[in-house]
């Protein structure tokens, strides 16, 4: 059995395929020892790769496409969620709610895990005609102390990850879920990206075997009503009611969070687009720069 380390940079509902494949034992078929470690703060990823700890590092691709030219160059294999996972929280109920209501508030934005929330919501804005510079933001605190914050009256509105909308407004009947992201379109949220150095063959072989099990996790998923494996859901998500963990992964599996671990190119000239207007780039990536297919395509 082959060890391979992942680092993350969170524990999330958009990486439930690989959870899955690690629960069926699918890497383990491909004859790789996964293991995986989270650290803190999230940016410890990348040490984890300089040191040669990890095989590879799943987080955003704003990462690899900031750092390249600059500190140093990442390349991306493969991806898991092809979806933003997040949801915008407002007080009171959300019918007849409209993107363009946020104009002239106050919207709470977690910013401890990266800042991929702050980038697709103003890349949001912008794709529908609004300037973001018309919305104030507080963006500088973790999700739980905004989240916080928010019930108690900071704020108009909350960008937070699905699950935790959810849970929030399964407790608090003052708030509801204005709108969930990943019905938003395509775009490559969470990716396995490593250094850029040439691959031995036996590093090669290792990706496209941990690629084969990642894929049949995703197709286990996507086969499989959330209902119909509940206590692994609630083993995976232990601090969330069952049933908003059941109702989000439906939502994720009905709305196109996972479809295969290629990077989708027009999902990814999305995301530049919004890279380069947010300064995060000076121009838009081509794709050819940031993802090696090899593995991929070799499957």
């Amino acid at each position: 059995m082959q060890r391979f380390h992942l680092t993350a940079t969170g524990y999330n509902l958009n990486y439930l395929p690989e959870y899955i494949a690690l629960r069926h034992g699918f890497f383990r078929e491909q004859g790789l020892d996964v293991t995986v470690t989270i650290p803190k703060p999230w940016d410890g990823v990348l040490d984890d790769l300089a040191d040669g700890t990890a095989d590879l590092a799943l987080g955003g691709i704003w990462v690899p496409s900031m750092y390249r030219d600059r500190v140093k160059n990442y390349t991306v294999f493969a991806q898991i969620a092809n979806r933003s996972p997040l949801a915008l929280v407002k007080r009171g109920p959300r019918e007849g709610f409209t993107l363009t209501d946020v104009v002239g508030s106050t919207v709470l934005m977690k910013s401890g895990g990266g800042a991929s929330v702050g980038l697709f919501f103003k890349m949001l804005l912008r794709e529908n005609g609004i300037d973001p510079k018309s919305v104030d933001y507080v963006q500088d605190l973790d999700g739980v102390m905004l989240g916080n914050l928010f019930q108690g009256g900071m704020g108009d509105y909350f960008v937070t990850d699905n699950l935790s909308a959810q849970a929030m407004a399964e407790r608090n009947s003052k708030v509801s879920v204005a709108m969930e992201m990943v019905s938003e379109g395509d775009v490559p949220w969470s990716v396995y990206y490593r250094e850029t150095v040439p691959l031995t063959p036996k590093q090669l072989d290792a990706q496209k075997r941990f690629l084969v099990a990642l894929n049949k996790g995703i197709d286990w998923v996507l086969q499989h009503d959330a209902e119909s494996f509940r206590n692994e859901l609630a083993d995976l998500f232990p601090d969330v009611p069952l049933d908003v963990v059941v109702g989000v992964t439906n939502t994720f599996r009905r709305e196109g969070m996972w479809t295969s671990t290629s990077v989708p190119r027009k999902g990814f000239e999305r995301w530049q687009r919004g890279l380069a207007d947010a300064r995060f780039v000076k121009e838009p990536y081509p794709y050819e720069a940031i993802v090696d297919e090899a593995p991929t395509a070799a499957q």
